[in-house]
């Protein structure tokens, strides 16, 4: 029922969907900027042929219509507080081991980039794919804002919107494989991911990404929403 209505009001255009793995579990890591990502994202995977499962923060569930595609489609809430982002990344893992892809945003909460870049990554999705020796896909989507800008709470469908969304190549995380996960190793293939998801924003948007990550510590800017650790 949803997606006929999501359809009425959100026009896909996608890149490179060949890239999509069709079988087996892996990591698709998107950039994130509006809070309806979740849905955007979930409803390109399920059109390119996975069941998306992904960790959404706990406050996406109360809203309408959203808050209903998430339950219905076994997403995993994640709280704020507390230790829940390495519950998160438990959750994550179990759907890995049954082979099933799973949507982590490295950046962990909405961009705080003034231009909707990429900010600095988290590690919870190169993790995962290290300790699981699993790939893990960059991706990107452009035209969400015009849908639900970021720290907006509404949405807006007509006139219809157009979403345009790349899927990247697997990275090469081949220079980490066999070294201690430690927070060096870690740190450097986050960057790594990082890159490459903002070089796949800039194709969509026809620019140059910045050189360096925006870094909400450097301009003194609380990180809240956790999506991963």
């Amino acid at each position: 029922m949803v997606l006929p209505i999501w359809s009425l009001g959100v026009k896909y255009r996608f890149h490179h969907p060949e890239r999509m793995p069709q079988a087996g579990a892996f990591v698709l890591s998107p950039n994130h900027y509006s809070e309806i990502d979740p849905i955007v994202m979930g409803v390109a995977s399920w059109h390119l042929g996975r069941l998306p499962r992904f960790l959404a923060k706990a406050s996406l569930f109360k809203i309408p219509v959203a808050g209903w595609f998430l339950r219905r489609s076994g997403q995993i809430p994640v709280e704020r507080a507390g230790s829940s982002s390495h519950a998160a990344i438990r959750a994550a893992e179990e759907l890995v081991e049954k082979g099933r892809m799973v949507i982590v945003y490295p950046e962990g909460s909405l961009t705080r980039d003034p231009d909707l870049w990429p900010m600095r990554g988290k590690t919870g999705a190169v993790r995962i794919a290290l300790e699981r020796g699993i790939p893990v896909i960059p991706a990107a989507h452009w035209g969400t804002q015009q849908i639900m800008p970021r720290y907006a709470k509404k949405v807006s469908f007509f006139p219809r919107k157009t979403v345009d969304v790349i899927i990247g190549e697997p990275l090469d995380l081949s220079a980490y494989e066999g070294k201690p996960l430690d927070q060096a190793t870690l740190l450097a293939a986050t960057n790594d991911l990082m890159n490459a998801i903002a070089a796949l924003v800039g194709e969509l948007r026809d620019q140059p990404p910045p050189a360096e990550r925006w870094d909400p510590t450097k301009h003194g800017q609380k990180e809240t929403g956790r999506l991963d650790g």
